[in-house]
């Protein structure tokens, strides 16, 4: 069980099943045999990007918003911040099929983290980030772990 703040790494070789036990664990796939139990609500970045291709980054954040019921002022707030942490808010207006593998990579982690859950599983989320947004992506685990957050 992942207590508040604990920051968990899942290593292994490539193939050994990761991506496959973070499907199951976010409910994408069945397991075999044994359960998981989640509460709270729960924040996904797989390692592929999830994205429609024709949406702007603003937009992408508006729709993860009404999924997650989040009001249009938090999640406008929430959004801001995102953009600001990451380092991407001049692509705002940039359809997804128009942005670098990094700047996809920030929008994936960016809608993972939107509605700031309880629990944030991450599957290779740094994949492609220069050296600034990597450091940038560690000072928001950091952050995160100390404000309670489960990764």
């Amino acid at each position: 069980m992942l207590q508040p703040g604990e920051v968990v790494g899942l290593t292994g070789e490539n193939g050994s099943g990761k991506s496959t036990l973070m499907k199951i664990l976010v409910g994408e796939y069945r397991p075999d045999a044994g359960t998981v139990t989640r509460s709270g609500r729960l924040g996904y970045c797989p390692q592929q990007p999830v994205v429609y291709e024709r949406l702007t980054c603003d937009e992408h954040f508006e729709l993860f918003g009404c999924a997650y019921r989040m009001t249009p002022n938090e999640e406008r707030r929430s959004r801001r911040g995102l953009y600001a942490a990451l380092g991407f808010e001049r692509y705002a207006g940039t359809r997804a099929d128009r942005l670098s593998g990094g700047t996809l990579a920030k929008l994936n982690l960016g809608l993972a983290m939107l509605a700031d859950p309880e629990v944030l599983l991450l599957d290779e989320p740094y994949s492609g980030f220069d050296w600034d947004t990597y450091l940038r992506f560690w000072e928001l685990v950091a952050h995160r772990r100390h404000t309670g957050t489960r990764c």
